[in-house]
């Protein structure tokens, strides 16, 4: 089944990703279904799907399932194109293809769902943390960092909501390192932040924002290292 998904993967990586220049992608935009490209994109996949199966033609029900639903999933991607925005657009269409692909799978090689391991106590508590860590401490960070407001700071000179995606990054990062036990990398990740944020601190009037970074700074990360050491002792405590 492993050797199956990943065959499948591959395929679809390949025509998808690897061999699809951009002016086909282009030209498929301005032309539509009636693009040639669309149709040596799909060959594309059906000749990497036949190759990884190995010629094997007890699967050749999947090179039609996998082509065809392929086809069809980027002809309405490019009928929406000007209706939706691409960002999403593109996700939708990369999540329509594996659902594809993991249907295919499955009907293959059908698989039972333990529900016990689903709900088990371990998994439980990663999704709670990473709750925490994405949503809930954001929240706690924006409550505490409001009792400072920075006059000289113009909204317009960052990206949008740029931080709050910054500290979940941090914070996941973080997270990850403490399960991992590898505590040094959470001092080279604070220095590389350092290094980033170098030009903001340096400047000499702005001892203020400097104060400010370091709070959230320290706020976010210690928060990361409570929620993370919580998670691993809570997992030992309950796994006994």
């Amino acid at each position: 089944m492993i050797v199956f998904a990943l065959q499948l993967l591959i395929a679809h990586v390949i025509g998808d990703f690897v061999c699809q220049p951009n002016a086909w992608v282009l030209d498929k935009i301005a032309k539509g279904h009636k693009s040639r490209y669309l149709y040596i994109h799909l060959a594309v996949h059906i000749v990497a799907l036949a190759v990884l199966l190995q010629m094997d033609w007890r699967y050749w029900p999947v090179l039609l399932i996998i082509g065809g639903s392929h086809g069809l999933i980027d002809v309405a991607k490019l009928r929406l194109m000007n209706h939706v925005n691409h960002r999403w657009l593109f996700v939708w269409d990369q999540l329509a293809h594996l659902t594809v692909i993991a249907a295919t799978v499955l009907a293959y090689y059908p698989v039972q769902i333990n529900w016990t391991e689903v709900y088990s106590t371990h998994l439980l508590l990663l999704v709670l943390a990473l709750l925490m860590l994405t949503s809930v401490v954001s929240v706690v960070m924006k409550q505490v960092m409001s009792r400072w407001s920075l006059d000289e700071d113009d909204a317009t000179d960052s990206l949008a909501e740029a931080g709050k995606y910054i500290g979940i990054l941090e914070r996941l990062f973080v997270f990850g390192f403490i399960i991992l036990d590898q505590w040094q990398a959470i001092g080279l990740l604070i220095a590389a932040k350092s290094v980033f944020r170098f030009s903001d601190l340096s400047r000499a009037k702005d001892r203020k924002l400097t104060e400010y970074i370091l709070i959230g700074t320290l706020l976010s990360f210690g928060l990361s290292i409570v929620i993370g050491l919580a998670y691993q002792y809570a997992g030992a405590y309950w796994m006994k």
